[in-house]
């Protein structure tokens, strides 16, 4: 992992996917067309003001100053970028395997959120579709979140089909989110 705190990198690897295809198209003349679409998608849900700073950067425009007033996640994602854009190596790696003892935390606070709040229902509903789009194990995660929203607490029926690692996550998120609604 980065030397990034352990909430950064798990945004970060939440959205490696988008990140590298961001900083690939933006560095292929060719591939604008591409990331306009990749952009308007992302634009259509929600995410104006990290696309507005996604698209000054593939003009060319390198500044830290691009992430101000940007909220956490989108900070991370165009910072990302921006690193990625000046040391390739620097990119998360999208099938990376995540510690589920970092990322169950924030997952079982976004999701408990999502329940009553409308934002951290988009947030939430973002990261699962990055995470489908990554496929494999992510996909099946991804898959999960809308029924925890809804209250599923079964941990056979979420768990079906999941490899062990996955099957952890869902059990930590599950805790968390136990600790969470007995307040």
């Amino acid at each position: 992992m980065s030397s990034l705190p352990e909430r950064r990198e798990q945004i970060r690897l939440v959205h490696a996917a988008f990140i590298r295809q961001v900083v690939a198209l933006t560095q292929r003349p060719e591939g604008r067309a591409e990331l306009e679409a990749l952009l308007a998608g992302a634009e259509q849900q929600g995410w104006s003001a990290l696309v507005a700073v996604l698209r000054r950067i593939a003009k060319g425009e390198r500044s830290p100053a691009l992430l101000n007033g940007l909220d956490e996640e989108d900070g991370v994602i165009a910072e990302s970028v921006l690193r990625g854009l000046q040391d390739p190596s620097s990119l998360p790696d999208p099938s990376q395997a995540q510690d589920p003892t970092l990322a169950a935390p924030g997952l079982a606070h976004m999701i408990h959120a999502a329940r009553t709040d409308p934002q951290a229902l988009v947030l939430i509903g973002n990261m699962a579709d990055q995470m489908s789009k990554v496929g494999g194990s992510m996909a099946r995660l991804a898959g999960v979140v809308r029924p925890l929203i809804n209250g599923e607490r079964n941990p056979d029926q979420l768990c079906r089909g999941m490899d062990t690692q996955t099957r952890q996550l869902v059990l930590e998120i599950l805790g968390e989110l136990g600790k969470l609604e007995a307040h």
